[in-house]
This record gives C-alpha cells, sequence and structure tokens, in this order.
C-alpha cells in the first residue's frame, strides 16, 4: 500500500464499525481540528500480534480523561477494533493508529461538552522511522523549544496538541540533515525527542532522564525493565545538558522508533556500543516472541 494517507485502499474502523478507507472523514467544524481535543495511540503489530496492545488501550482511555473526554468504548472493545482492523487489511505486521476526538455537535467554542467523543482505527505497513540511521545511527538536533512544565499541560496524556512543538522541532532538525531534534525541559534539562524518550550509556551503565515531566513512553518502561532484568544499573534522573559530553552511548526508544541508536546530537558524537546493540536486539526478539 503506497500513495497520500487519505487515498488508499482498505478499511479504517469508525465509531464502532468498518469503513471503506476513502470515507473514513470528518466534519471541517470538528471540535478537535480547531481545539486539539484529541488524543491518540501508535502502536506496531508483529507477525500479527500487537505489542502491548492492551497497555495501550488503556492509555488511550486514560489520556481521554485527562483531556476531560469520556471513552465511549473499554480497553477490552478497544483490542477487538484494533484486531478486526488488521484482519480486515490483511496485516500481520503493521503500525496500528488508534485516535479519539471531540467531533462536531453542537458547541463550536472552547467549551465541547455537547460534542460527542468519535474514535477510529487505522493501520498501515511501515518500515523503520529513522531509516537508515536505524543501525548507523540517527543525528539529532536540538529543538530551540523546551518540553512545558507540568503545571502548564497534562504531560501523562498522549494529546494530539503536545506535538505542536515536536512537529515545528522536526521540520528544523530535517532542514538541517538531521533525523530528529532533542527537547530541553523547562528548567534546562534533558527531555526527550519529538516522538521517543532518550537513554545514554557510559562504562556499561544506563542514565535516562526521570519520566515525571514528559510522557512515560511504553518502550520505555519495557527497556527500562529489560535493561534492569539483565542485570543492567539504570539511573532514572535529571540530566544536565553538559553531562552529554561523558556518555559513550545512546538511543531513543518508542513504538514507531523501537530501540534506534544515535550517532550525534549537536556537537556531540556517541558510538553505536554494545549495549546498545545488546538492547536493540533483545527488543527485536521480544516483540516478535
Amino acid at each position: 500500500m503506497a500513495g497520500a494517507y487519505d487515498d488508499r485502499n482498505g478499511k479504517i474502523w469508525m465509531d464502532g464499525k468498518l469503513v471503506e478507507w476513502r470515507e473514513a472523514n470528518v466534519h471541517i467544524l470538528t471540535h478537535a481540528l480547531h481545539y486539539a481535543s484529541s488524543v491518540f495511540e501508535g502502536e506496531r503489530c508483529y507477525s500479527g500480534k500487537i505489542f502491548k496492545g492492551h497497555e495501550h488501550s488503556l492509555r488511550l482511555i486514560e489520556s481521554a480523561r485527562l483531556l476531560d473526554m469520556k471513552s465511549p468504548y473499554t480497553a477490552e472493545e478497544i483490542d477487538a477494533a484494533k484486531t478486526a482492523v488488521l484482519e480486515a487489511n490483511g496485516f500481520k505486521d503493521a503500525y496500528v493508529r488508534a485516535v479519539m476526538w471531540r467531533g462536531s455537535g453542537e458547541d463550536m467554542g472552547v467549551s465541547a461538552r455537547r460534542n460527542p467523543v468519535r474514535m477510529a482505527i487505522a493501520a498501515w505497513e511501515w518500515g523503520s522511522y529513522y531509516g537508515d540511521a536505524k543501525w548507523q545511527g540517527a543525528k539529532l538536533d536540538i529543538a530551540k523549544w523546551k518540553r512545558p512544565s507540568p503545571e502548564t499541560i497534562p504531560t501523562a496524556a498522549k494529546a494530539a496538541g503536545l506535538y505542536m512543538i515536536c512537529t515545528m522541532s522536526k521540520h528544523a532538525a530535517e532542514e538541517k540533515g538531521c533525523s530528529d531534534a532533542l527537547f530541553m525541559d523547562w528548567e534546562g534539562y534533558v527531555a526527550e525527542a519529538t516522538g521517543a524518550n532518550i537513554f545514554f550509556v557510559k562504562d556499561g551503565e544506563v542514565h535516562t532522564p526521570l519520566a515525571d515531566r514528559f510522557l512515560n513512553g511504553i518502550t520505555r518502561q519495557t527497556v527500562v525493565q529489560m535493561l534492569k532484568d539483565s542485570g543492567t544499573t539504570v539511573h532514572e534522573r535529571r540530566i544536565k545538558p553538559e553531562e552529554l559530553d561523558g556518555f559513550q552511548e545512546c538511543f531513543l526508544t518508542g513504538t514507531a522508533a523501537e530501540v534506534t541508536p544515535v550517532g550525534q546530537i549537536g556537537d556531540w558524537h556517541f558510538q553505536v556500543g554494545d549495549t546498545t546493540r545488546k538492547i536493540a536486539e533483545d527488543y527485536e526478539k521480544l516483540v516478535r516472541a
């Protein structure tokens, strides 16, 4: 399947039923389009099984709650809908996108209590998020924007509006020949990339920013546990930018990114070393187990 995302053959699950791909549309006065009242999940299906699909469904519902939206579906119903989408499109290995949003209704201002909460699930075949950088080591820019304080946004929600600065930062990075951008938080500590969490390696020990002020990714949590189970020391803490000079390895984690080595961030360089290679290989085995 190729071409524009709105012009493909296939099925998309929408509000409880499968519809033709090209007919999965919403009205121009959809509240989410104007006010970012939307949450979503990105998931990968390996050999017919979505990795941690139920955890993603639960997080979608929680993200909606944090945006004052009540999910019209249970996690189990969402799980079943994702399976239906994969089967309808004949996919065994695919990326799955579930999205929940406030639709069009009686309200068209900031308040939208009378508008229905709607949901859709699509899936498509999608290779490595960073392309050739997967094993060569991605090159990252440093974003000019900062991750905001948890007092200003619901940091635990995977909400569409929180990705506005991600798109802007990724565009700026790509213009410089980079794959992605690294955010600092509002206090100046290392935070995350535009769509992935970040890890560093020094003398065989792993350091990663404490995920209490940005989304604690499901892949991040998985990798932290895998590292601990393997006997690797993991430090979850505040990391200052000047510390990057002392780290030997760096990698990103995320559903789309999986485990991707980083070769450069700004003027800092890293090697694709043993720790990074092993966790990437172990993660690949886990998701296909």
